[in-house]
């Protein structure tokens, strides 16, 4: 039982690893060229070379942070676990693991956000002037 604990702390630490270390790869190194392949891919994070740049940058501050916020509760609730039957250890995991996806996929909401307010829908960055407050200005 044990050798299972370990093996769903090791998979319900991944979700946390990869956005920590992928965020942090974001916020170091950005991806040189625009592709269909691998980084943060949207209709509006691939419009521009601007764009995309922005894009990751964002996602990559959210990753790193969320991966690090996300670090303690993945383990917590396995602790109270540890010793319990299999099933009760992998639904908990499960539980973990769908609430980590949720966290990230989650951040594709702030980071559309932050495009649409700092881009116009050709990926031309707005002026001050042009931004959401000048709407409500009018």
């Amino acid at each position: 039982m044990i050798v299972f604990w370990l093996f769903m702390l090791c998979a319900d630490l991944l979700i946390p690893g990869v956005m920590i270390g992928i965020g942090r790869m974001f916020l170091k190194k950005l991806p040189k060229n625009i592709n269909a392949a691998f980084g943060y891919r949207t209709t509006m994070s691939m419009k521009n070379r601007d764009t995309w740049d922005f894009a990751h940058q964002c996602c990559g501050r959210l990753w790193y942070r969320w991966g690090l916020i996300l670090l303690l509760p993945s383990v917590v609730p396995l602790l109270f676990v540890l010793g319990r039957d299999i099933g009760v250890i992998g639904n908990t995991g499960l539980v973990i693991a769908g609430v980590q996806l949720v966290v990230m996929l989650g951040t594709i909401f702030p980071v559309e956000r932050a495009l649409k307010r700092n881009f116009d829908q050709n990926g031309r960055r707005r002026r001050p002037e042009d931004g959401p407050s000048a709407e409500k200005r009018t």
